[in-house]
C-alpha cells in the first residue's frame, strides 16, 4: 500500500483539492536546484518542471494517468502551478533565513496510476538579504565601575553587538557625547574601549559615552547605539587636608590650610578651645573612601600645657598661663595623618594669644553723635560735627590706662552704600550721591577683636546747601532755625495788622457814602 502524501494547497489565486497534473508518463523530469532570495513574495517562480508528459484529453484521463505531490519537512513552502513549482509564503508566514535556515529541502514524486514511477529531490538555497541591524549583546553595556587608579591606556570593557545577517561590525565612539575624551577604540572591529586620559574622583564621579556599532560590508550601513555609563570608583591617591579648604586654584583639589587662632586669658583653664576660621578638623581627600584620620601636636605644646583629642582634633588648655609667662602667643604644629597609611598626612599652625583680663567692655561717651556734610560734587568728604570739626566717634575702655584699646576695630551696621569708617572712627560720605536737606541715620559699631565684645552709637547727619555754614554748636543751630520761626511769626502778625486796617478804611468809606 502506498505512504499517504500531503498535497499542497494555493491559497492566494488557486484553489484545488489536490496537485495534479495528468500524462502519459513521468519521463524527463530531472532534480531541482535552484536558488531564492529570503523575504521573496507569495508566487514566486521557483522552476519549471522538465517532464514530458501531456494533459489529457478528457477529465478521465487526468484523474488516473498521472499524479505530481510534493513532500518532505519543507513541502509547506512550495506549491505547483500546472508544470511550474512556485513559493508558497504569505503575510504572516515571510521567508527568512535567519529563522528558517540556509536550505530548503523537499521531494517531488510522481505517481502513474497510484504507482510512483519517479522521485526528485528539490533544493533550494535561501539567499540572504541584509534585512537585520545589529544589536548590542546585552551583557555587555551594562553599568561599569571603574578605578581612578586605573592606568591610561587600560582596556576598560568590551562591547559586542551581533549582526543576524552574518555582517562585519565596527564600533565608534560618538565625539558629541557627554565624555569622549576619556575612552578610545584602538581597534574598530573589537569592541575593546581604552581609557585615554587620567581619571579623577574628586573631580568626577560618573562618565558616559556613546558606542555606535555599524555595519561595515554592506550598502546599507546599518548601525545602532548605546549610552554606557561610567561609575568611577575612588581610589586611595589623596592625602588629608584641613577645613576649611581653599583650593590653590579653580577645580584644583589641592588645598591650601588654614590658619587656626584664637584667644585666651591668664586664668583660664581645663577649657575647650575654640578656633577662627572654625574647628580644627580635617577630611580624607578621597571622599568616596573617607578614612579614620589621627590628630597630633607635634610641637609648641609647652609640657603638655595643650592636649589635643587625637579623634577629634579638639585642643584643650589643661592650665592657666603663669602671670610670669612672657609669651603672649603660642605656635603649635597640629598634624593629622590617614589611620591606616601614616605616610599620607598634612601639618598645619595653630596661634593662641594670651591676653590680658578684659574687664571693662569699650563705650562711647554718648548714644547720638551730630555729623553735617556740605553738598558738593566731590566724590567723598569727610563728615563733620559743630563749629566744622572733624567728627570722630572713638569708644574708651578703661581696661587700657589711657582709655585707648588698639584691638578696636569700627564699622557700620548695616552697611551703608553712602558711608564708611575708618579704623580712627572717622566718617567718610559719599558727597556725589547727597542732595541738600537729605538726613541719614547709621549705627557705627566698635568692636574688641580680642574679647569680642561691641558696643554701638547712632550718628545723625544732615546735608547742607553749598555754601551753607555748619553751625557753631546745639544751641546756635536751635537759634539759627528759632530766627527764621521769629521772622516767620512776625511777616503773619503784619498781614494781619494789614488786614484789620483794610477793614477798617473799608467800613468808614461805606460810612460816609451813606451820609
Amino acid at each position: 500500500m502506498l505512504r499517504p502524501c500531503s498535497l499542497l494547497l494555493w491559497q492566494v489565486a488557486v484553489s484545488l483539492s489536490s496537485h495534479v497534473v495528468t500524462a502519459s508518463r513521468c519521463g524527463g523530469g530531472s532534480d531541482i536546484f535552484t536558488a531564492l532570495r529570503e523575504n521573496s513574495p507569495m508566487g514566486q517562480f521557483i522552476s519549471e518542471l522538465g517532464m514530458t508528459a501531456e494533459a489529457g484529453a478528457n477529465k478521465a484521463e487526468r484523474a488516473t494517468s498521472l499524479r505530481l505531490c510534493v513532500s518532505g519537512d519543507d513541502a509547506a513552502w512550495f506549491y505547483l502551478e500546472g508544470r511550474t513549482l512556485r513559493l508558497n509564503a504569505s503575510d504572516p508566514r515571510v521567508l527568512d533565513r535567519e529563522a528558517h535556515g540556509p536550505m530548503l529541502i523537499a521531494e517531488l514524486t510522481c505517481y502513474q496510476d497510484n504507482v510512483i514511477q519517479t522521485k526528485f529531490r528539490i533544493l533550494v538555497e535561501i539567499l540572504n538579504e541584509n534585512d537585520n541591524r545589529p544589536k548590542f549583546v546585552k551583557e555587555t553595556i551594562h553599568r561599569f565601575t571603574v578605578s581612578e587608579l586605573t592606568a591610561v591606556n587600560s582596556v576598560l570593557f568590551t562591547v559586542k553587538a551581533m549582526d543576524a545577517d552574518g555582517d562585519m561590525i565596527s564600533y565608534i565612539i560618538d565625539p558629541s557625547s557627554r565624555d569622549p575624551q576619556f575612552f578610545r577604540i584602538d581597534l574598530p572591529n573589537s569592541g575593546k574601549i581604552v581609557l585615554n586620559k587620567p581619571l579623577d574622583y574628586e573631580t568626577r564621579t560618573q562618565l558616559q559615552v556613546l558606542i555606535w556599532a555599524q555595519e561595515v560590508n554592506t550598502e546599507e550601513k546599518f548601525n545602532i547605539s548605546a549610552v554606557l555609563t561610567v561609575n568611577i570608583e575612588d581610589g586611595d591617591d589623596q592625602y588629608p587636608h584641613f577645613l576649611p579648604c581653599t583650593p590653590i586654584s579653580p577645580g584644583d583639589p589641592v588645598c591650601v590650610s588654614p590658619n587656626y587662632s584664637t584667644n585666651i586669658s591668664q586664668k583660664q583653664q581645663d577649657l575647650v578651645l575654640k578656633f577662627s576660621p572654625g574647628p580644627i578638623r580635617a577630611e580624607d581627600g578621597d571622599r568616596g573612601l573617607n578614612t579614620s584620620l589621627i590628630y597630633s601636636i607635634l610641637s609648641g605644646g609647652d609640657q603638655s600645657q595643650f592636649r589635643i583629642n587625637n579623634r577629634t582634633g579638639e585642643i584643650q588648655l589643661t592650665r592657666a598661663v603663669p602671670l610670669r609667662h612672657q609669651e603672649k602667643t603660642f605656635t603649635l604644629t597640629v598634624m593629622v595623618c590617614q589611620e591606616d597609611d601614616r605616610l599620607k598626612y598634612s601639618v598645619v599652625s595653630v596661634l593662641i594669644r594670651v591676653l590680658n583680663e578684659n574687664t571693662f567692655p569699650p563705650v562711647f561717651n554718648r548714644t547720638t553723635f551730630k555729623g553735617f556734610i556740605v553738598e558738593n560734587l566731590s566724590p567723598a568728604s569727610i563728615v563733620t560735627t559743630y563749629g566744622n570739626q572733624v567728627l570722630q566717634i572713638k569708644a574708651s575702655d578703661r581696661d587700657f590706662s589711657d582709655g585707648l584699646n588698639p584691638n578696636i576695630h569700627y564699622s557700620i551696621l548695616p552697611p551703608s552704600g553712602l558711608y564708611q569708617v575708618t579704623d580712627g572712627g572717622v566718617l567718610i560720605a559719599r558727597t556725589d550721591r547727597l542732595h541738600a536737606f537729605d538726613r541719614h541715620k547709621v549705627r557705627v559699631v566698635a568692636r574688641d577683636a580680642e574679647s569680642g565684645e561691641e558696643v554701638s552709637a547712632l550718628v545723625d547727619i544732615e546735608v547742607l546747601q553749598t555754601g551753607q555754614s555748619v553751625p557753631h554748636g546745639a544751641v546756635a543751630e536751635q537759634q539759627m532755625f528759632g530766627n527764621v520761626d521769629i521772622r516767620l511769626a512776625g511777616g503773619i502778625i503784619a498781614m494781619i495788622l494789614l488786614l484789620l486796617l483794610s477793614a477798617v478804611v473799608f467800613l468808614m468809606l461805606r460810612a460816609v457814602k451813606r451820609r
